[in-house]
């Protein structure tokens, strides 16, 4: 007689005259009478136990594990990978009803073998393995920093960081600005769904993400589904992208601008201009002051800004209404009034634009223009985060920081494609 079947085990289980075959899975602790299995499509289906006549197993775990060995080809060429965590490196948790983090690089390469039909990974380094809400300036200093040295290693073509979705943004801009005079490609990528569902995004996002890698486009850059279908994906300037929608697979869109170039699974065709790759040696730059963002909306009372007053803030990004409003000095909330005393102590304010596409223009209506001449730097078509990134940078720097010209100078300069000359649809 076989052993009992448990968890992780394939299986087969009898529903009278209907057979399904899968891997085992627990059963969260909510629903005892529930009996999980994990198809060989990747989906899962649930049964009630009462129905269920016979679970036979198939194979125990232990025997189909398999060692992990990572070829090497002399002929492809070696890239670094850098992984952080997020959906991409998860898979489902039966037990807690939710995914988990893969443990090891062995077990995010078998769920992800396509990435080798191209390159050698020579490298990979696991900083941390954290959900994207729980990252901090701290975590992109450290994704900075072992960058550089893949960077500066010559027998390594290019970099990949995997990361969560939430605030990937936001370590596309931090990476854009601390790396400077970047010589090599630097792919940010990501996907939606787990490594053990069929409908999950990340096989194509890491096959796109390795040609990126390999490319001569010598920026830093976001690689993700171009679409819901699986066909290609967009290499997105990492300043430029948003993350615009909850759940589908090409959830990161471009914002006023252009994609370095379309990948699909065998080739690159270029649709704008980037940086080449080139043999010059890339700076650590990840200084970061403390700041902050605010969405602004109507009613808010700018008594808001004496916390960041009292707690040492060093610049606050608003977000603003339309072309660069804010209640001023005719308003029962005058913003004008309160900003003008938190400068006074020393806080550097920005704007950006709350309706995330086109740009500011703070001359066209005169309360915009009273926020402009007293101070407030105005940022064009830059998006909130890439400023909110931005700001902190120029701020960690103490030769720039020590005049409010040199600030709002090196605010409006166009470090790493922050700023579109035209704005693309």
């Amino acid at each position: 007689m076989k052993a009992q079947a448990s968890p992780g085990d394939y299986v087969e289980i009898h529903l009278g005259k209907v057979i399904y075959e899968g891997v085992l899975l627990e059963a969260p602790e909510a629903e005892k009478g529930i009996v999980l299995l994990k198809l060989d499509s990747g989906y899962n289906i649930g049964f009630n136990k009462k129905d269920i006549i016979e679970i036979k197993l198939i194979e125990k775990e232990e025997e189909k594990k398999e060692k992990i060995e990572v070829k090497k080809d002399s002929k492809k060429p070696n890239i670094a990978i850098i992984l952080t965590g997020g959906t991409i490196a998860a898979r489902l948790d039966a037990k807690k009803g939710g995914v988990t983090p893969l443990t090891s690089p062995e077990d995010f390469f078998k769920f992800y073998p396509a990435l080798f039909e191209k390159v050698n990974v020579a490298h990979v380094e696991i900083p941390f393995m954290k959900d994207a809400g729980e990252m901090d300036p701290e975590d992109w200093q450290k994704i900075a920093k072992i960058a550089v040295k893949f960077l500066n290693d010559p027998t390594i073509k290019g970099i990949i960081v995997t990361h969560g979705t939430d605030s990937l943004h936001y370590t596309s801009a931090a990476l854009s600005f601390f790396l400077r005079d970047v010589n090599k490609p630097v792919v940010l990528t990501y996907s939606q769904r787990s490594s053990d569902r069929a409908s999950s995004d990340a096989n194509l996002n890491l096959q796109c993400a390795a040609l990126a890698a390999i490319s001569d486009i010598a920026e830093v850059m976001l690689v993700g589904h171009a679409s819901s279908n699986d066909d290609f994906c967009y290499a997105m300037p990492a300043t430029k992208v948003r993350k615009l929608h909850s759940s589908k697979r090409d959830a990161f869109k471009i914002v006023n601008g252009k994609p370095f170039a379309k990948i699909f699974r065998d080739r690159i065709e270029i649709i704008s201009d980037y940086n080449r790759r080139d043999k010059g040696k890339v700076k650590l730059d990840n200084k970061f002051e403390k700041v902050a963002l605010i969405k602004y909306h109507p009613g808010l009372d700018p008594g808001i800004l004496d916390y960041y007053i009292k707690n040492k803030y060093k610049g606050i990004v608003i977000e603003v209404l339309g072309l660069g409003q804010m209640a001023g000095k005719a308003s029962r909330n005058n913003w004008l009034k309160k900003i003008e005393e938190a400068q006074r102590k020393g806080i550097i304010f920005c704007a950006a634009a709350q309706t995330i596409f086109g740009r500011l223009d703070p001359l066209v209506y005169s309360t915009a223009r009273d926020f402009l001449n007293v101070g407030v730097i105005y940022l064009e078509d830059m998006l909130s985060e890439t400023a909110f990134v931005k700001l902190g940078w120029i701020l960690g720097h103490k030769d720039w920081a020590k005049s409010r010209e040199i600030i709002k100078a090196k605010m409006l300069e166009n470090f790493s494609h922050e700023f579109s000359e035209r704005l693309e649809e």
